[in-house]
């Protein structure tokens, strides 16, 4: 395993809750959020919240794979969003909330694909998994204000009700993977 830093790019509904969660995970050395896999090229967020660009809103993972595993990032995934709605998280629906990872390698492509095989497999889930695992295409970095927001809006209504309670999730979970 190479222990350059490696990029996966997550979409797991609104890109405020997913980078709320991956800026506290360790090994995880940046979180951008983004849009990727549509049809514009640089769209507004206003652009990709009508639906209609392609684009999902998504979170571009900088990590080091000597401190965390591809496996890891992908298990803090699947139980910090609900990978089987289509096109929905909560109340944020269209398509720019779907679930979908987008690699940057074979081997991650490899390695999504069978953790959503062993899932299926077990039954993890009651309903069947719709995340995409598809090429990394056409990304774009959101606009400032989206970038940390979060931290710098912690008690906005949004982050108190649905981000706050993901990053407490993901805290619970797994505990030995937050950074100090």
């Amino acid at each position: 395993m190479s222990s350059s830093p490696q990029t996966l790019v997550l979409g797991g509904g609104c890109f405020w809750c997913t980078e709320a969660v991956y800026v506290k995970v360790r090994g995880i050395l940046d979180v951008e959020s983004g849009y990727s896999n549509g049809r514009v090229e640089r769209p507004s967020y206003e652009q990709v919240c009508t639906g209609t660009t392609g684009h999902n809103e998504v979170v571009k993972l900088t990590y080091d794979p000597a401190q965390i595993s591809l496996r890891q990032i992908l298990e803090i995934f699947f139980v910090v969003h609900d990978p089987t709605t289509l096109n929905r998280q909560g109340n944020d629906s269209g398509t720019q909330y779907r679930s979908g990872i987008y690699y940057t390698t074979p081997e991650q492509q490899e390695e999504a694909q069978a953790l959503i095989r062993q899932m299926t497999q077990d039954k993890v889930f009651s309903h069947p998994i719709v995340t995409e695992v598809l090429p990394l295409a056409n990304y774009w970095p959101a606009e400032e204000y989206h970038q940390d927001f979060f931290e710098k809006n912690p008690y906005q209504g949004y982050c108190v009700a649905v981000a706050g309670p993901k990053v407490a999730k993901f805290r619970k979970t797994f505990a030995e993977l937050v950074k100090n």
